[in-house]
């Protein structure tokens, strides 16, 4: 197949900073699609312009009814950095693209701060929750935030004082390499100062007294606001063990409660998915607060009793079962996973464990008894309060 669809990045230097082979396929290009600043950067094309549609989502559709035309898009940077590329990348065969690069917001952003790019965290807020960037907030990182808007400085400056990083740095990047780039740097804290609506944030993350800095996952249970049934932290570090995350999967907690495992499962990496089901409103609210606060905005909750609820769902990668475990769930949860996908069911009473030692007998996989305690005051010594013992099983198709 030969390529028809050119996407192609720029920089502030505009048609001087394109490769020879970019400025051909922009010169032979019918249609041009691109924003109001890219379109400006080429003034002197004869091709049709169309610009960028609303929403953006739209575009790979629109594209695609000009197949049998030569396209190209401009992008900024690099077209599969946070980009146009991935949309299209859904959309269509590799074959029909050709990608041409440019230096990307995050690179030419290294060189300004003098970071070296392989020790900061490069995410974007564009399009996004912004406090999906709450997860990677720790004493000493350094963090490259594509912006949302001019705004974005002063969200991501409240996310960081309330976290206790109200010292960080932040440093605002705008229009690199070209003749109006701007440089803004304030406190995160007391951040007033406007910003452009493009840009790239620089975050230096400095841990005030009042910090307490908390691991991608193993949170402890204060964490949390719950109403006292919460998968404890021990047991849940467990539970994820065993569902396994492995990047851009999703997952189905039934029974999610707070979300303590839905969370801790989109804390585990920055594209993780989750949905949490529960038949009470009330648990569904406090997973929604601690989703939000702990950086995982983009967990979908639904309330309904499975397994009746999970139907048009997309199919999981991994299955929690904390609450309503019942034979049918099970069998239905199997159903719908893929080769290598994970199921965990947890159980405190005589009966569930009962269910799931007879699963096991059928199904094989791993039944194991948590026994946890904590030590606890006891007058004016200590003494061992156990937890109440979990039975949990766990298989991988």
């Amino acid at each position: 197949m030969t390529p028809w669809l050119d996407v192609i990045g720029i920089g502030e230097d505009g048609w001087d900073g394109l490769t020879p082979a970019a400025r051909v396929r922009l010169g032979a290009a019918e249609v041009l699609i691109a924003g109001p600043r890219h379109h400006g950067l080429v003034p002197q094309l004869a091709a049709e312009r169309i610009l960028w549609p609303s929403p953006f989502r739209e575009l790979a559709e629109e594209i695609a009814a000009m197949r049998g035309r030569r396209v190209a898009v401009l992008v900024t940077g690099d077209p599969l950095w946070y980009s146009a590329g991935a949309l299209l990348q859904r959309r269509f065969s590799p074959d029909e693209i050709t990608y041409f690069p440019q230096l990307s917001a995050f690179q030419l952003a290294a060189v300004r701060m003098k970071w070296s790019l392989a020790d900061v965290e490069t995410l974007t807020v564009h399009g996004r929750p912004a406090e999906q960037v709450i997860p990677f907030f720790a004493p000493g990182a350094r963090l490259l935030l594509l912006a949302q808007d001019g705004q974005t400085p002063a969200t991501i400056g409240r996310l960081l004082s309330e976290a206790g990083f109200g010292d960080s740095r932040m440093t605002v990047l705008a229009a690199m390499g070209g003749p109006d780039e701007t440089r803004i740097e304030g406190r995160a804290v007391d951040w007033s100062g406007p910003a452009p609506d493009f840009h790239l944030l620089a975050v230096e993350c400095a841990a005030g007294p009042d910090a307490h800095p908390l691991p991608p996952t193993g949170l402890p249970d204060d964490a949390f606001v719950h109403d006292g049934r919460i998968t404890k932290r021990e047991v849940r570090a467990l539970t994820l063990s065993a569902l396994a995350p492995r990047r851009g999967q999703l997952l189905w907690d039934i029974g999610t409660g707070c979300g303590s495992v839905a969370v801790e499962w989109m804390r585990s990496g920055r594209d993780m998915r989750a949905v949490g089901i529960d038949a009470s409103g009330d648990r569904l609210a406090m997973a929604a607060t601690n989703a939000m606060r702990l950086g995982a905005p983009r967990l979908d909750l639904r309330k309904g009793i499975a397994p009746g609820v999970l139907d048009g769902l997309p199919s999981p990668d991994a299955v929690f079962i904390g609450g309503g475990l019942s034979d049918d769930l099970v069998r239905r949860a199997m159903e719908v996973l893929p080769r290598f996908g994970r199921l965990v069911a947890n159980a405190v009473t005589l009966e569930r464990e009962a269910v799931l030692a007879a699963l096991q007998s059928e199904f094989g996989g791993s039944l194991t008894r948590i026994a946890i305690s904590r030590a606890e005051a006891v007058g004016s010594y200590r003494g061992w309060k156990p937890l109440m013992p979990i039975t949990q099983w766990s298989i991988t198709r």
